[in-house]
């Protein structure tokens, strides 16, 4: 399996971790870390020489509660970063809904197109659409970023994320996307419960059924903090890398993480395992 990228072909044989780099002042964890350029880049570099496989850069926070940012700001925020960042080696993401900010990207070389709001706003199907090879990511968000977690959903959350992300892979298709091009995201802590957000990790396999890689953010989400006590976002990280690596058990092919090294490291100790088991297996059937 392989998602097909601007620049890159990633195979997704191996889990693949995506870094978060959040160049905003108010992202729940780490909001106002990487505000500035240098220090965004400095990060950029920082996670690339940690290994990680690819980078996910954002100018607007869509933490619950928060409100959307003018145009020109994101465009000052994420541009000049994505400009230094498709020189370091690995493939770029873009975190964002805004049609006039995917197409200036992408422009600059990026990737992957990684839109919380699955390409819904008016004309981001169709900047997407127009670009013959960026990868996308569609993710799940029930209602908008302030009201997500004040209303959150009712009912069965899994068959209606389900149902919703294969219905907007479906309309890419329609307009002649490639398949291999195409990533899920079922949205943790955008409008679902805690047990919401459980039922999605625990029948996840379901989420699979629509044939497409599935990319997995549980990264310091408050969920984590909910069932862990830990209430300061920045130290939920060993809950963090054990949801990522559930994840990971359940089909996941990527992960996207705030803490690159630790998740990568017990990635590296499940694919030992797992190599393990599958040669055990071989040479039980040979026998």
């Amino acid at each position: 399996m392989f998602w097909q990228t601007s620049r890159f072909r990633i195979d997704l044989s191996q889990p693949r971790v995506m870094g978060i780099v959040n160049v905003t002042p108010d992202s729940f964890s780490d909001g106002g870390d990487h505000l500035r350029v240098e220090h965004a880049l400095r990060h950029c570099e920082a996670l690339v020489r940690q290994g990680v496989h690819i980078l996910d850069i954002g100018g607007e926070s869509t933490r619950p509660g928060s409100a959307p940012v003018p145009l020109t700001l994101e465009l000052q925020r994420v541009l000049p970063v994505v400009r230094e960042a498709v020189r370091l080696g690995v493939p770029v993401s873009v975190d964002t809904c805004k049609p006039e900010v995917m197409r200036a990207v992408l422009d600059l070389g990026a990737d992957i197109v990684n839109d919380v709001w699955a390409l819904r706003q008016p004309g981001a199907r169709d900047a997407v659409a127009a670009h013959p090879s960026c990868g996308i990511c569609l993710m799940h968000m029930h209602r908008d970023p302030q009201t997500m977690q004040v209303m959150p959903m009712a009912g069965d959350v899994v068959p209606q994320v389900s149902d919703f992300l294969a219905r907007c892979a479906d309309g890419l298709r329609a307009l002649g996307v490639a398949a291999d091009r195409i990533v899920l995201d079922p949205g943790i802590g955008f409008g679902k419960t805690v047990a919401q957000n459980f039922s999605l990790l625990a029948r996840q396999s379901q989420l699979l059924a629509a044939g497409y890689p599935l990319l997995a953010g549980w990264s310091r989400k408050s969920a984590l903090g909910a069932i862990s006590g830990i209430e300061t976002a920045a130290q939920r990280l060993l809950p963090s890398v054990a949801a990522a690596l559930l994840a990971v058990e359940r089909g996941a092919r990527i992960v996207r993480v705030h803490d690159v090294p630790q998740t990568l490291g017990v990635l590296a100790v499940w694919q030992a395992m797992h190599a393990e088991e599958t040669e055990q297996q071989r040479s039980e059937t040979s026998i």
